[in-house]
């Protein structure tokens, strides 16, 4: 028998038996942090945004705004509806968006004239002109991914599932 240092408690002195490896059949810890899609997705977003910003700062544009721009550069004039539906953001966060793409000279915000309740928002040709400095951001992140094309397109199509199936 030994005494251990800390408490002077007696131990046997038989061999000790292995701690009990888990089994290969038990199952992984199902709320593990690192198990959990919605952490990785948070985190992911989180990090994929950052290195956005130094590469629209320049612009003097916001990633938010940077998507409203995205989504009419594709399409323009498009109403603040439109907009908010394109992408997925309620028209009270769009608006003070809008509002500052406005002040920066980007788009124009006006009445739509077949529905006086409607905006209609339309790139200036400052926001058409701003095109041309964000043909860099697409291949900057790339790089900075360190991701080729076809990864990014099978990751997006794989995200594209995972909201249409989160989808209400």
């Amino acid at each position: 028998m030994t005494v251990t240092p800390r408490t002077g408690a007696a131990m046997s002195s038989a061999p000790k038996e292995a701690a009990a490896e888990p089994a290969a059949t038990e199952p992984e810890d199902l709320l593990a942090l690192d198990r959990q899609v919605c952490f990785a997705l948070a985190v992911a977003s989180r990090s994929v945004i950052a290195l956005y910003r130094p590469l629209l700062e320049p612009m003097g544009i916001t990633h938010p705004q940077y998507l409203v721009m995205l989504a009419l550069w594709e399409q323009s004039p498009l109403s603040v509806k439109q907009l908010s539906g394109l992408l997925q953001l309620d028209p009270g966060t769009l608006s003070p968006l809008l509002k500052r793409l406005e002040a920066s000279g980007y788009v124009t915000r006006r009445r739509d004239p077949r529905d006086e309740r409607a905006l209609a928002v339309e790139l200036t040709k400052e926001g058409l002109a701003l095109r041309e400095q964000a043909l860099r951001v697409p291949p900057a992140i790339m790089e900075r991914l360190d991701m080729t094309a076809d990864e990014l397109g099978a990751l997006h199509r794989s995200l594209t599932r995972v909201i249409a199936a989160a989808a209400p």
